[in-house]
């Protein structure tokens, strides 16, 4: 069974990528929304957040781990593989760089929280892989992760924030956007008017979930599917049945 976590619900955006293609799968997902958002925590305090959440969706029966989490898969991916050695850990960095140099771009643009974008992953992936002739542009996004966790995906407060975060853009027009953030896909329409129409936005929980269907061939199917919160507040609630399209019956996590 795969187990998933994010900070707070933006994960949902890989679970329901999941389901699309594969319906049958197996798996638990736990937001910890009790402490969202990450982006603004310290490298520590992310690690420690991480490791309780995977440790929790290994006690519930957990066999794989989706960082479903930008800014825990930037500081803790490897902590993670470090403390479960037998357990295989997908973050959402690697194949989403992955994706966007598939369309061999020359300016590529990444957003995130301020921790993904400060832990400068982006670019050492790149650097790892001898990557070096693609301009990479990056710019911390901390607001759309709120934004996206009230419901505000086409607000125009939402707008106005998107015009100044991304306004660089414009100036200097992408070929590949890489969105950064599990919650970043929920402002899609917003993120694209705000950048230009030439621009490609990678989705990472597409390639994520398509990488991890191909090198987990016997992944559990017996469709258990088990949504947890670490606060399961009624607003939350009816966001995370908006954007799923169906309603969720949440369980209260505790996380030690």
């Amino acid at each position: 069974m795969i187990g998933i976590f994010d900070s707070g619900i933006g994960g949902l955006t890989v679970v329901k990528e999941l389901l699309r293609q594969a319906p049958d799968v197996s798996f638990v997902y736990l937001g910890d929304t009790a402490r969202t958002p990450y982006g603004n925590k310290s490298a520590e305090v992310v690690r420690q957040y991480a490791l309780e959440d995977a440790q929790f969706l290994i006690d519930q029966g957990a066999t794989s781990i989706i960082i479903a989490c930008h800014t825990a898969s930037a500081l803790a991916e490897q902590s993670l593989r470090e403390s479960f050695p037998k357990i295989p850990i997908f973050g959402m960095i690697h194949q989403t760089v992955d994706a966007a140099l598939a369309l061999k771009p020359k300016h590529l643009g990444v957003i995130g929280t301020r921790a993904t974008i400060g832990s400068n992953v982006y670019p050492a992936v790149l650097k790892e892989m001898g990557v070096k002739k693609i301009a990479v542009q990056q710019v911390a996004c901390p607001l759309f992760t709120v934004l996206a966790e009230e419901g505000l995906l086409d607000d125009q407060v939402t707008k106005l924030v998107a015009k100044k975060y991304l306004s660089g853009f414009r100036a200097h027009p992408l070929d590949v956007l890489i969105m950064g953030c599990t919650h970043y896909p929920l402002l899609r329409a917003v993120i694209q008017h705000a950048v230009t129409k030439r621009t490609t936005l990678i989705d990472p929980a597409q390639v994520t979930v398509a990488h991890i269907l191909n090198v987990l061939p016997d992944i559990e199917r017996t469709k258990k599917q088990v949504f947890f919160l670490s606060d399961v507040a009624s607003h939350t609630v009816q966001i995370a049945t908006k954007w799923m399209g169906k309603k969720i019956e949440f369980e209260k996590a505790v996380l030690q």
